[in-house]
């Protein structure tokens, strides 16, 4: 790249439609008539089995949960059987937690979900509280949607809908707030910090019970395999990620939003949702700021799953940076923000992370930097962190600095080929898209 085709660097100073191929909306309305409400709900759903104490129904859903392969969408994507056996396996009164923290200020999946249809999310609240013996749902979401949950759960109060107490509570706006542990904490006691890696929630808990904490759109999606069953869960997506999964798009899109996508779609029809491209994508981040960058027309025809495109999904985010921004300066940003919002209890993060994203910043400005001493800085705060803050973040600059491998020689010699540094990826908590 010359310097005619570069530019010097400056001195450092909405979902529920039919998607595409059949896919029929299944968590958010479909009809812009469908309120939150109970009664639309319920016409929409219909009720929830009748029989929710006996072993046999309960055995017979967790049978069927396992059968369905639903996996966790809060980020982690984790069996959501697993994490239910582990807390029925333990004696004592269990806690359910809902978790629609929501920390990722680019993502408002969990948001739409709890605005537009609230009481899904409350429907699986209560049946998890029933497969695990618990007396109590904690539901934590985001400020945003806060009157919206409270509405729905006087709505049940007053239809006596619940045997299990249904509790909301407003999340921190913290980052590190939406990792279950730090849920835990900030429910319990007000302070949104994970705990030690080595605690098991299943075990010990809020108030040293065995506690489940699943994400609002995975305990919504428990509620439907509850009415269905899992064969007709496993009629969208892919064999391996079934279902259908609430995604927000941004970046060089024409209509920004929060839309439920068929897992395996691809990723090309995944965009489309959000409307005509406006400028070719040299980038894809997918999965959120703990995501990863992938180059952006070569992903296009790639199915939109874990396997398909070879990382994890997380919580749902695709960005696609636009042609003339800058994915250095982007990343430089994010890792800012991230070193900013780490809970500070460990050396990688209160020493690597500043480190790491002062040496981007550096990078992004034109500044000569050991690429030597990055690289080994990400390599040394892996798996070392008292939770996994730092991992997301090494997993996100490793990604840029192979997609982005060539702007990067470019601005180790002082130039930028894009347009504009300003970065667009927010990181102001309750921004809106």
């Amino acid at each position: 790249m010359t310097p005619t085709t570069a530019h010097r660097l400056p001195p450092r100073s909405r979902g529920g439609r039919d998607n595409g191929g059949g896919a029929v909306a299944r968590l958010l309305p479909d009809d812009p008539g469908t309120g939150p409400g109970l009664g639309d709900h319920l016409a929409r759903h219909g009720d929830l089995p009748s029989d929710l104490e006996s072993n046999r129904w309960r055995e017979s859903l967790t049978g069927e949960i396992e059968r369905s392969g639903l996996f966790g969408r809060g980020g982690a994507a984790f069996p959501t059987v697993r994490k239910l056996r582990a807390v029925i396996s333990q004696p004592g009164l269990a806690v359910v937690i809902a978790n629609g923290t929501e920390g990722e200020p680019a993502s408002q999946k969990d948001r739409a979900l709890l605005a537009r249809a609230p009481h899904l999310a409350l429907d699986g609240a209560a049946l998890a509280a029933k497969l695990v013996d618990a007396n109590e749902a904690i539901v934590v979401v985001h400020r945003d949607v806060r009157g919206a949950v409270d509405r729905a759960v006087d709505e049940r109060r007053r239809a006596r809908l619940d045997k299990t107490r249904l509790r909301v509570v407003t999340a921190a706006d913290r980052f590190v707030a939406g990792e279950a542990s730090a849920v835990v904490n900030w429910v319990a006691q007000r302070r949104p910090l994970p705990l030690a890696k080595r605690t098991r929630l299943a075990e010990c808990g809020f108030g040293g019970r065995p506690t489940l904490v699943q994400n609002v759109e995975t305990l919504a999606n428990l509620a439907l395999i509850a009415r269905h069953g899992a064969t007709w869960f496993r009629t969208q997506g892919t064999s391996e990620e079934p279902g259908t999964m609430l995604i927000t798009v941004l970046g060089a899109v024409e209509r920004p939003g929060v839309f439920e996508i068929e897992i395996g779609k691809p990723v090309a029809d995944i965009l489309a949702e959000a409307g005509e491209l406006t400028s070719p994508p040299q980038a894809l981040l997918v999965g959120g700021y703990f995501g990863q960058w992938l180059p952006g027309e070569p992903s296009l025809p790639l199915p939109f799953s874990a396997r398909g495109l070879g990382i994890g999904l997380g919580a749902g985010l695709v960005f696609a940076l636009p042609t003339g921004s800058c994915g250095v300066a982007e990343t430089a940003h994010l890792t800012r923000f991230l070193a900013s919002e780490s809970a500070g209890q460990c050396g990688p993060c209160v020493f690597g992370l500043p480190a790491i994203a002062e040496q981007l910043e550096n990078l992004a400005s034109g500044h000569v930097t050991r690429m030597e001493d990055l690289k080994r800085w990400l390599v040394e705060i892996e798996g070392r962190g008292a939770c996994s803050h730092p991992d997301g973040v090494a997993r996100l600059v490793k990604s840029a600095l192979k997609v982005f491998a060539r702007e990067l020689v470019e601005h180790q010699r002082g130039w930028c080929t894009g347009a504009d540094q300003q970065p667009i990826l927010p990181t102001v908590h309750g921004a809106t898209l």
